[in-house]
């Protein structure tokens, strides 16, 4: 339920965020609509009505530099998704910032959204090793704008902590969406090592200054007054259908008492701002989609290594599921694991069942349903292959009727099963045809010794199906693919 508190004095038990409202954008700018509502999935690089599908592989050699990374874009349309219409960026591209290094992990956050309100989705990418001044691993994030012609590396921009620190991670996780009605664009939100930044455009910065300008917050930090929390990832939804998305930031327990927990903490999106919502079990990986098509987006939340309460590492992994509502999230959470009822495969210790999750209609039939991921799965005696489970959406919640699971021993599905494959690593259901149905993507990273590939799976009127899958790594792309940890990231 709604406690109504203002996020300038909220003080969660974990971490704190302060500061009034966004600033009200420059009148001169009138951005586009569209792009910017709180349900819009924020993958439309080139605005052509087609979702894009933004992949980054952080281990790719760039310029001779191992590690440097690269982020790939294939854009959408009746046909899909292929291997010809994509582009390639580096910190090696043209006015991309910044130069490529060993060890920068360029591409290993993506996230997107319409940043500037223009109507052309914008790839937002998070370079978590990147060096500054000496110090290692301090971070940093590159914005490339949406145009007509798609991506362009052209003017692209750069952001960066305040103050850096070595170890720092700026930009560990990005998300990008219509939380408040103080500026026309999407605001966008990065994870570092320790908490969070927000960013909203300005149309007319000062002289010298980039157009995002850093929201006055003070970056949210361990307040450990019940218990202490390390943010790991951002997801957005609408939960309370109020036009504006939510922020939901999820990550484990740290410290003596009961650490390795999942915890996520929830802000609402309204007009004036960001206010606190309170704390929520459930945690490091998040996603958002209406599962039981109330009008209301519904939480997910995967716990792939909680510890039981003896300190020992749970069996195979949790998943939660809270229904947002007129008063915003539930305060119950469904839980599930792979010993529920219905669900195919046996909970096993290691499996990181919901290590990563994706939600959406695979099936037209209105209601959202949820990709798990569990790259620590054992296919047979070959260990941590990785499989994949989609559970539909329906009229009561998420469901095991209907349950699909595959791995790479599964009919139809390329390749095989190896040892440390981890498929699954990173799912994404996507519809870049444009016809209603979400089909799978689904992500090796581990896969030919480190290379990383993508499955790709499409959607039917029965939902998703392994007939007719293929898969597709950088070198397939035309971008360096050895040892590349293709698929490490793809934006939700």
């Amino acid at each position: 339920m709604r406690k109504n508190r203002s996020a300038a004095l909220a003080a969660a038990s974990f971490l704190l965020l302060t500061g009034a409202g966004i600033a009200t954008a420059p009148a001169a700018f009138a951005g586009t609509p569209g792009g910017t509502h709180a349900d819009d999935r924020n993958s439309d690089f080139n605005g052509d009505g087609y979702e894009d599908v933004l992949v980054g592989a952080p281990g790719a050699t760039v310029s001779g530099h191992k590690g440097a990374g690269l982020v790939t874009v294939q854009y959408g349309s009746t046909r899909g998704i292929g291997t010809t219409d994509v582009g390639r960026f580096s910190q090696s591209t043209s006015g991309v910032a910044g130069a490529a290094e060993a060890g920068d992990g360029f591409g290993k956050a993506v996230a997107t959204g319409d940043l500037d309100g223009d109507g052309f989705d914008d790839a937002i990418v998070g370079i978590p090793g990147e060096d500054l001044d000496g110090r290692a691993d301090a971070g940093g994030v590159a914005i490339l704008w949406g145009s007509k012609a798609g991506l362009t590396g052209s003017a692209s921009d750069w952001l960066q902590s305040q103050e850096p620190t070595a170890g720092e991670q700026f930009g560990a996780s990005l998300a990008a969406a219509h939380l408040t009605g103080d500026t026309p664009g999407d605001v966008l939100a990065v994870l570092d090592r320790d908490g969070l930044e927000l960013f909203v455009y300005d149309a007319s910065p000062q002289p010298g200054q980039a157009p995002l300008r850093r929201q006055d917050t003070q970056r949210l930090a361990a307040a450990a007054e019940e218990r202490a929390i390390r943010p790991k990832s951002l997801t957005t939804g609408d939960y309370d259908d109020n036009g504006y998305a939510d922020l939901v930031v999820s990550g484990v327990t740290v410290g003596e008492e009961e650490p390795g927990h999942g915890w996520s903490l929830h802000f609402s999106g309204r007009a004036e701002g960001l206010t606190y919502e309170g704390e929520l079990r459930g945690g490091p990986a998040a996603a958002s989609g209406d599962i039981n098509n109330d009008g209301y987006d519904d939480l997910v939340t995967g716990e792939p290594a909680s510890p039981d309460d003896g300190g020992e590492t749970m069996t195979g992994g949790l998943v939660g599921v809270r229904y947002g509502t007129a008063e915003g999230l539930g305060e119950e959470a469904k839980w599930w694991t792979q010993g529920s009822t219905g669900v195919p495969g046996n909970p096993e210790r290691g499996d990181g069942w919901g290590a990563d999750l994706s939600v959406a209609d695979t099936n037209g039939d209105g209601y959202a349903d949820v990709a798990i991921g569990a790259p620590g799965e054992d296919i047979g005696t070959v260990a941590d292959a990785g499989a994949v489970w989609v559970l539909r959406g329906s009229e009561n919640g998420m469901t095991a009727t209907g349950a699909t699971s595959w791995d790479q021993d599964s009919a139809d599905i390329p390749g095989v099963p190896e040892k440390g494959d981890k498929w699954g690593a990173q799912v994404r259901l996507s519809d870049p045809n444009n016809d209603g149905r979400f089909g799978l993507l689904a992500a090796a990273p581990g896969e030919n010794a480190g290379d990383g590939v993508v499955w790709v799976l499409s959607a039917g009127t029965g939902g998703v199906t392994a007939t007719g899958s293929w898969t597709y790594g950088g070198s397939s792309l035309g971008a360096p693919g050895t040892g590349a940890a293709f698929g490490a990231a793809i934006d939700e």
